[in-house]
């Protein structure tokens, strides 16, 4: 859905495989010029990715339902990230992404 509303789309995960007929990247590609990261890996994985996504310095994180995590919302928060408990699909259907 995001590549369909024209946003450049970067899968990044746990595991290798492909999405929306994209490569899903296990290597943390060092992207630069986020605008936003948007989260579907549970909080239990979460913690090793802390650095990694704190360091693409995006502009915002979304915590799609399931992924909400109070820590790292703290930590994106205290590196002037914008944090949102939000579904992306649901943002995208209504214009408010």
């Amino acid at each position: 859905m995001l590549k369909n509303h024209g946003h450049e789309v970067v899968p990044v995960g746990i595991r290798k495989g492909q999405v929306a007929g994209l490569d899903i990247h296990t290597d943390r590609p060092q992207e630069t010029d986020i605008d936003t990261v948007t989260l579907y890996v549970g909080p239990q994985n979460q913690p090793t990715w802390y650095d990694y996504i704190l360091d693409l310095q995006p502009k915002r994180i979304l915590f799609n339902p399931g992924t909400e995590n109070p820590e790292l919302e703290r930590l994106a928060q205290q590196r002037g990230i914008q944090t949102e408990e939000a579904c992306t699909l649901v943002l995208l259907s209504i214009g408010q992404y």
